[in-house]
């Protein structure tokens, strides 16, 4: 398998994909698994019930608690924070920890909090800063604390008015099965 670790990383898991980067002061537990080419950042932390798609980039300053999935592609900024626990206490712990999952494409702006057991959905978008604390749709724009809906973001990046439309251009776009669409 061909992966690189930085020398000064501390990685327990085998369950690196092909390509995949990993950077100084690292910590990654043994049973997390981690897809292809994927760019884990320095000083990131990653418990053992973590699972990452292919194709991720978490940005420096990330601690991944257990419950936490990443699909396929997404983005996580610098110093996002990731909860798994609604209620947490010193020394007690649940029967399980809270899942929280972001789903393909979706990108996390720096310095956001997740509270635990949401989704995120597929090419959704955070603005850096925000604090989300409910289940966000798929090809949605979200920002502020709390994180509240803002707007549409396309597949390729363009973002969209509450109104579907391109603030630069002025096109118009419409949901199909939940996805702008060009009108």
């Amino acid at each position: 398998m061909s992966y690189f670790i930085h020398p000064l990383a501390d990685v327990q898991s085998t369950k690196i994909g092909e390509g995949t980067n990993i950077w100084q002061f690292v910590v990654i537990l043994p049973q997390a698994v981690i897809g292809a080419n994927c760019n884990i950042c320095s000083h990131c932390f990653i418990e053992n019930e973590v699972s990452i798609g292919n194709d991720v980039t978490i940005k420096s300053g990330v601690q991944l608690w257990d419950g936490v999935r990443l699909g396929d592609g997404v983005f996580i900024g610098p110093n996002v924070t990731f909860t798994n626990d609604l209620v947490p206490r010193s020394k007690v712990y649940p029967d399980a920890f809270k899942t929280t999952e972001i789903q393909q494409g979706a990108s996390i702006g720096a310095n956001s909090t997740l509270v635990a057991g949401i989704s995120i959905g597929a090419y959704a978008f955070i603005g850096a800063g925000s604090v989300v604390t409910k289940d966000v749709p798929p090809y949605t724009l979200w920002y502020g604390n709390p994180a509240k809906h803002q707007g549409y973001i396309t597949p390729e990046g363009l973002l969209l008015t509450l109104h579907l439309q391109d603030k630069i251009t002025g096109k118009h776009y419409r949901l199909m099965d939940g996805k702008p669409v060009a009108i």
